[in-house]
């Protein structure tokens, strides 16, 4: 074991690439039915492993039965006792903190909820953050994770996509009515063109209804997959990609469209999207150590998963949501792209935990419960919930890659909405 140990390590180091690589990001079909490829922690987390090592490392991993950091005790040591005791949240001078009894959320549910997740209830849940009225009032953090950590935010990165679309546009920029093909005009003549690409705008492929012949499920040898794979050009790989129907006509979830409108992004803003949402998103949030699962053309963000950001930072897009647009006062956001975006598109395009969820501009929404929640989704476990009327931001992330990646709309509705007290 020693020996597979050491041999994978060193090829990691050989190889010298410095961020993880696209084809450990996961799409919402296998998430939302519990069939992910098993995705360890210690992979999906590391900012320095290349293609071979990774490969080697999954198979460490299976070798050893575990990626959860050394070998097995060799004599039984009792484990800690989970406790609801909640951490007490420091004030920061990027956001302001309170407590429970402050925001009037009933601390016995909520410590409720802790305790399960101590106790591995709801599989490897690594955050929870609670934040109402714009108040920081839970930060905990578990299964080795901590606050300073970024988290793979898988698909919750299509939401921040969305956010970033609505900045562009608010600077006049794009229009959601422009065609996604103008953009491009140096990858002219594309493959498969037809009168279908050429009308497909950029609203379709925020709303999922790109009109490609393109389905993620299963995740093995879909175009996802494919393009994850290839270390070829994103941008052509989506643009050349054959049609299937008109667009606007059927929702089917895409997550090559979200990358394809990342590029768009970036060249209606003449910044590369990462480079765009540090300036005008992350930089004024106070979002620290955000980065990107990045590709061809030119270090192109992986638009459709490739963000990592510290849970609190995911958190802190929850409340611009939540305050239509606006962080600590300032407006980042046009406040008409936050109620446009977070509208109804198509009703009922997946349910999660018996709740219905529909889409909008890459945000999914359900009413379910009488409260309007705009919720943001990534495989393994990652979600962002904003919830207006409750003037509350819930934001949990995980590891988890069976049916257990939507325990989060569980405990949404078994503990943190009923702990809401005014």
């Amino acid at each position: 074991m020693a020996g597979l140990r050491s041999s994978a390590l060193r090829v990691a180091l050989a190889a010298g690439f410095t961020k993880p690589r696209a084809g450990r990001i996961l799409t919402e079909s296998h998430e939302m039915h519990g069939t992910s490829r098993p995705l360890p922690a210690r992979i999906q987390q590391a900012r320095a492993q290349s293609t071979l090592g990774a490969a080697l490392l999954i198979v460490w991993c299976s070798a050893a039965a575990s990626c959860g950091g050394g070998a097995a005790p060799t004599s039984a040591t009792p484990a800690p006792t989970p406790s609801a005791e909640l951490t007490p949240v420091a004030a920061s001078a990027d956001w302001p903190a309170s407590t429970l009894g402050g925001e009037h959320l009933d601390p016995a549910r909520l410590g409720d909820l802790v305790l399960r997740i101590r106790r591995g209830d709801y599989g490897r849940i690594t955050s929870l953050v609670v934040a109402r009225r714009g108040r920081l009032v839970v930060e905990e953090y578990f299964n080795g994770w901590s606050a300073e950590r970024p988290h793979t935010m898988q698909s919750v990165t299509k939401s921040v996509v969305s956010l970033l679309a609505g900045m562009a546009a608010g600077a006049g920029k794009l229009s959601v009515s422009d065609r996604a093909t103008r953009f491009f005009p140096a990858y002219e003549p594309l493959a498969n063109f037809d009168a279908g690409k050429a009308a497909m705008t950029v609203r379709d492929l925020l709303t999922m209804r790109t009109g490609l012949d393109w389905s993620e499920d299963p995740y093995a040898g879909s175009p996802l997959q494919r393009l994850n794979d290839c270390r070829c050009d994103w941008i052509r790989f989506v643009l050349d990609w054959r049609m299937r129907e008109a667009p606007g006509t059927r929702w089917e979830y895409v997550s090559g469209g979200v990358i394809l409108a990342g590029g768009i992004i970036g060249a209606a803003t003449g910044r590369r999207l990462d480079e765009f949402a540090s300036a005008q998103l992350f930089d004024p949030i106070g979002a620290a150590g955000a980065y990107w699962i990045s590709g061809l053309p030119d270090g192109l963000p992986h638009g459709g998963g490739g963000l990592f950001l510290r849970p609190r930072d995911a958190a802190k897009l929850g409340q611009v949501v939540l305050d239509q647009g606006r962080w600590q006062g300032r407006q980042l956001v046009d406040a008409g792209w936050i109620a446009e975006s977070t509208q109804p598109v198509v009703r009922g395009v997946r349910a999660w935990a018996g709740h219905a969820f529909d889409y909008g501009y890459l945000w999914w929404l359900t009413t379910d419960g009488g409260d309007e929640i705009v919720t943001a989704s990534g495989a393994g476990g990652q979600w962002i919930f904003a919830i207006p009327r409750r003037q509350l931001v819930v934001v949990s992330t995980g590891d988890n890659n069976d049916g257990r990646a939507i325990a989060a709309v569980a405990f949404l509705f078994s503990h943190v909405l009923p702990a809401v007290m005014e």
